[in-house]
C-alpha cells in the first residue's frame, strides 16, 4: 500500500512524497534539497514527479531532481508554460503513480494550466492532490483565470466523495479560517474547527490533509449557495450581486479575501 509523507519547504509549502516498495513519487517539488534528503533517509528511488501548475514554488526543484535521478518521469499540464515535462496530461487523462491510477482533473483559475490528481482508492480512502486550487479553509488567488473558472473548478472538487483526503500545497489554514469566520461568524462547525486548528498549530502540527466533507461544512468558497455566505457577500461587496448567481457570490468573497 502506498504511503504519503509531508516534506516542508520554504516558509509554508508542502511537497508530497508517495512511496511504495522502495519507489517514490513527489508532487510539486519547488525545492529539491529537502526531497533528496528525505529520499535518502528512507532509501527510496524517485521515479515520478507530478506537477499541478507552473509556479516556481511548485517546479523549481525539478531540474536538480532530474540530475540526481535521471530516470525520473515528469508529468505536467499539457497547456503549461512549464515545457520540460516528459509527459503532458489534461482533463480526463489517467496517470499510473507507483501502481495506483490517478485521474487528472482540469481546475483552471489560480493559473490557466492548473490540474489536480485524484485517486478513488480503496477502503474509502480517496486521495486528491490539488496544488493551489483548494486549500484547507480557503482557495487560491485567481491570478490567470476568471472567477467563474475558479468557481467551476472548486465545484468539481466539491463533488468528490466526502471522505476524500485533500493534499494541498500550503499551510494557510489559520489565516483562511480567520477569514471564514468573518464570512460566517455563526457557523458552529467552523468555530470548532478553528479551536482545533489553533491548538494544532500551537503544537507545530500540520493541518493538511483536510477532507472534502470538512471543507463543505466550513470553507466559504465551497459554500457560495448558503444563505449566510450570500448575505455576507451582498453586505460587503461594492458591486451589486444577484444572490442566485453563485459565481457572483464567489467573486465577491474572493475579492474580499484578497483585501482581508
Amino acid at each position: 500500500m502506498q504511503s504519503i509523507d509531508r516534506i516542508e519547504a520554504f516558509n509554508d509549502n508542502y511537497i508530497w512524497l508517495l512511496s511504495n516498495a522502495g519507489l517514490a513519487a513527489v508532487v510539486d517539488p519547488g525545492d529539491a534539497q529537502p526531497v533528496i534528503e528525505r529520499l535518502q533517509d528512507l532509501n527510496l528511488k524517485l521515479t515520478t514527479i507530478l506537477i499541478t501548475h507552473h509556479h516556481l514554488d511548485h517546479v523549481g526543484g525539478i531540474e536538480e531532481l532530474r540530475k540526481a535521478y535521471p530516470d525520473v518521469t515528469v508529468y505536467a499540464p499539457h497547456n503549461s508554460p512549464y515545457k520540460q515535462a516528459d509527459i503532458s496530461v489534461g482533463q480526463g487523462d489517467d496517470v499510473d503513480v507507483l501502481g495506483d491510477i490517478y485521474q487528472v482533473i482540469g481546475v483552471p483559475g489560480h493559473t490557466l494550466d492548473h490540474i489536480a490528481y485524484f485517486n478513488l482508492g480503496s477502503d474509502n480512502r480517496p486521495t486528491l492532490f490539488c496544488g493551489d486550487t483548494l486549500f484547507a479553509g480557503g482557495c487560491g488567488r485567481v491570478f490567470e483565470g476568471t472567477y467563474a473558472q475558479m468557481h467551476q473548478s472548486l465545484s468539481l472538487l466539491a463533488e468528490l466523495p466526502g471522505e476524500t483526503a485533500v493534499y494541498c500545497a500550503h499551510e494557510y489554514t489559520q489565516a483562511n479560517l480567520l477569514f471564514a469566520q468573518a464570512v460566517e461568524p455563526n457557523n458552529t462547525v467552523l468555530a470548532e474547527r478553528v479551536i482545533k486548528v489553533d491548538n494544532d498549530r500551537a503544537n507545530n502540527i500540520a493541518t493538511v490533509p483536510t477532507f472534502i466533507r470538512t471543507e463543505l461544512a466550513t470553507n466559504p468558497f465551497l459554500r457560495c449557495n448558503q444563505v449566510s455566505v450570500i448575505d455576507a457577500a451582498t453586505a460587503l461587496s461594492t458591486n451589486e450581486i444577484n444572490p442566485s448567481d453563485v459565481e457572483q457570490v464567489f467573486a465577491a468573497i474572493r475579492q474580499w479575501k484578497d483585501a482581508f
